[in-house]
């Protein structure tokens, strides 16, 4: 009994001592509960849920090359607590510092040695290796330092990726591609801040997935729920080509004239194909800035054109049977006082032009002429004037796609500004407002047989390589007017060139039809004028060749220092842009006066050879040439005396080629991958070669190369 009382005893303590080890651990977890303290530590592990992002689409240029592509960059964290860290972290870093220190080269191997111990120390899980984020290549590099090179659980190496938006082609275009902005705090993607970025920023961003965020040990940890669906690529109408031509012409004029902004368009005329877009102005600091303001669509660029719109004031009472090309006005001596106001034509000092016909007046860019012309055809009928503008579809927004389009004005009967002088201000493109492109789309209505097209800037989007949308063309007006009104309107832009103030322009090569414009204009709070100085605008508008209209194009630049009219500042812009898309887009002539450097003797080096290879040094050399022309992988380059003749140089299977002038890396590649066995003496290029190009290969024939 007495042992059975003893057994009894000792399980009655043992469960007494369970039973008050559960109530302490009850109690224990109540107030564990109930303390403030781990309440926020509990939040640090919060889970928190939130948007993925996926990779936006590229912005691509016609061909498909990107013009906006997203890239993956890298922020360099490291978890200074990793377990595997104790081994060897203080007979490693200083290699490491010093690896480091090599390659961001901003501060001394002492530094990040200090700073990588006294990271250790504190046992950081997150620390922040360097500031700068790295590419994919740098990261393969970084990842053989010392320490790092371990992995992550042994080496504490954690990089973080974020794709970050960057345009191959500089800032061609960047206005109209427009950038990137940070989004809200609950998201790891970016938006577009303007321009197509912006506009198509659902079909570029793509559908968010859901991801979580936890923080373990210090360290935020991402673990996707629902992966996100990558954005689809736009593709625009731009030709990099002409893009980059078009940016460069209008820079030079810039920076000569010292111009407050400047924007040039160009279009292709049976299409609307808008084939590149360039603005330049001057910020704050009086920088001049590529795409600062998009001065070809938006309000900044919105204003009155001066004498481009004369083209439509004359088409207007042309298609309305008030006068002809043969119409004759008065325009005296230059001056002539209209009610209170006194108008002059720009050569005045001259003495005027007397009695000249419409058409003169027109590519003389008469004021006077153009302002009787449509007094004595609208007056007391001013509406009908403005009705038959509108007809010409010269005042509707062309909603092109990208957001901030500037809405064209134009001052009407009724209006709080409407005066006594307003139809004859009319007349010669004052009191209203449009922008280049409005007026462009109306030049290239004229070129293209009075069809009206929309401008196109974006002709499909892609998704893995599938169209998925396709933007056709679309027309905005079958025809503008009048099949005898369109004819006297390209005879008359076609004489700006020949006998008017655009006869700089004029080539042998080929034919220009446009209209210089000169306006005295506004600038925002300055009015029309600047420390005592009248703000001009000048411009030209037009299309080549004038006899089977290709391309159209506008150049507006806003206030040139020293000379500002239309035909010597925009002028020689839009000739230098005909010139070189005349060149290496339409290729009629040989005889396109293009500036091509002098080569005295040779081309440095091999004189035949991969196009590819050839375009490259040639391009190094600043040295023009037609390479955009042929269409064969292998071409043959030849000195003329003002410039660079290439030509294909054919391969036909199963024939010698001809590899004189080849450099000896191509002519045996090219030989042998045509089952040849080569045999190579000297050096150089290839001076002559034992079986003549053209005849018969027999695989494993023998052919020998004599280089000098």
């Amino acid at each position: 009994m007495d042992i059975r009382k003893a057994i009894l005893t000792r399980f009655g303590l043992i469960y007494a001592i369970i039973a008050l080890f559960c109530l302490y651990i009850i109690i224990r977890v109540l107030i564990i509960q109930h303390t403030p303290r781990w309440d926020r530590e509990a939040q640090k592990l919060e889970i928190k849920e939130f948007a993925l992002s996926g990779r936006r689409g590229d912005i691509c240029a016609a061909d498909g090359s990107p013009l906006a592509t997203s890239v993956p960059f890298y922020e360099l964290r490291m978890d200074l607590g990793a377990p595997g860290l104790a081994k060897d972290f203080y007979n490693k870093v200083d290699s490491l510092s010093l690896c480091l220190s090599r390659f961001f080269r901003d501060k001394s191997a002492g530094a990040y040695k200090a700073e990588l111990k006294r990271a250790y120390s504190q046992q950081k899980h997150y620390y922040l290796l360097n500031p700068r984020k790295v590419s994919y290549a740098e990261l393969q590099v970084i990842k053989k330092f010392p320490i790092l090179r371990r992995g992550r659980n042994k080496g504490g190496l954690m990089p973080e990726q974020s794709d970050e938006r960057v345009y191959p082609s500089g800032n061609l275009a960047n206005r109209t591609l427009g950038k990137l902005t940070k989004e809200t705090d609950n998201s790891t993607g970016s938006a577009g801040a303007f321009g197509l970025e912006q506009s198509f920023e659902k079909d570029l961003k793509g559908e968010d997935g859901v991801a979580v965020k936890q923080n373990m040990s210090g360290r935020w940890f991402i673990i996707s729920k629902d992966d996100p669906e990558d954005g689809k690529n736009i593709i625009t109408t731009l030709d990099v080509k002409m893009q980059d031509q078009v940016t460069y012409a209008l820079k030079l004029q810039m920076e000569k004239s010292r111009a407050e902004y400047g924007t040039a368009i160009l279009m292709e005329v049976r299409t609307g194909d808008i084939k590149a877009l360039a603005n330049f102005g001057l910020n704050r600091k009086s920088q001049l800035i590529s795409g600062y303001q998009n001065y070809a669509i938006g309000n900044a660029g919105c204003s009155e054109p001066g004498s481009t719109f004369k083209l439509a004031s004359l088409m207007a009472a042309m298609e309305d049977e008030k006068l002809d090309t043969s119409t004759v006005v008065e325009t005296g001596n230059g001056i002539w006082k209209y009610k209170d106001r006194e108008i002059k034509d720009s050569d005045y000092k001259k003495g005027g032009h007397g009695k000249i016909t419409a058409k003169h007046a027109f590519e003389l860019s008469s004021n006077i002429g153009c302002a009787k012309l449509i007094l004595q055809s609208y007056s007391g009928h001013e509406k009908d004037f403005i009705s038959r503008v509108h007809k010409l579809g010269m005042f509707e927004k062309l909603n092109l796609g990208i957001q901030g389009e500037a809405k064209p004005y134009i001052n009407q009967p009724g209006d709080k500004t409407w005066s006594g002088i307003s139809l004859a201000q009319l007349a010669y493109g004052y009191e209203l407002k449009v922008t280049p492109l409005q007026t462009l789309t109306f030049y290239n209505a004229v070129a293209n047989g009075g069809c009206m097209m929309k401008p196109r800037l974006v002709k499909g989007i892609t998704e893995n390589g599938n169209v998925r949308e396709k933007i056709g063309t679309q027309k905005l007006k079958w025809s503008i007017c009048s099949g005898k009104t369109l004819r006297m309107a390209r005879a008359m832009l076609e004489g700006v060139v020949t006998n008017g103030t655009g006869k700089s322009l004029e080539t042998k090569a080929y034919k220009i039809a446009g209209k210089s414009g000169t306006a005295q204009v506004a600038n925002n709070k300055e009015g029309y004028t600047k420390g005592g100085q009248k703000i001009y605008q000048s411009s030209f508008a037009g299309y080549f060749p004038a006899d089977n209209p290709k391309y159209s194009c506008i150049v507006v630049i806003n206030d040139p220092k020293g000379d500002y009219y239309g035909s010597s500042v925009a002028g020689p812009v839009f000739k230098q842009i005909a010139d070189y898309v005349y060149a290496y887009e339409l290729g009629l002539s040989e005889d396109v006066d293009l500036p091509r450097p002098k080569i005295e003797n040779d081309i440095p080096g091999v004189t035949a050879g991969r196009k590819k290879d050839i375009a490259k040094v040639l391009g190094e050399l600043d040295i023009l040439n037609g390479f955009s022309f042929t269409k064969s992988e292998w071409v043959e380059a030849k000195p003329d005396n003002d410039g660079l003749e290439l030509s294909n140089r054919e391969v036909q299977k199963g024939m010698v080629p001809n590899v004189k002038g080849m450099g000896a890396t191509d002519a045996v590649y090219l030989l042998e991958n045509n089952g040849l066995k080569v045999s190579v003496h000297g050096r150089g290029k290839v001076k002559s070669q034992s079986l003549r190009a053209g005849t018969k290969i027999q695989r494993g024939q023998n052919i020998v190369l004599v280089l000098s």
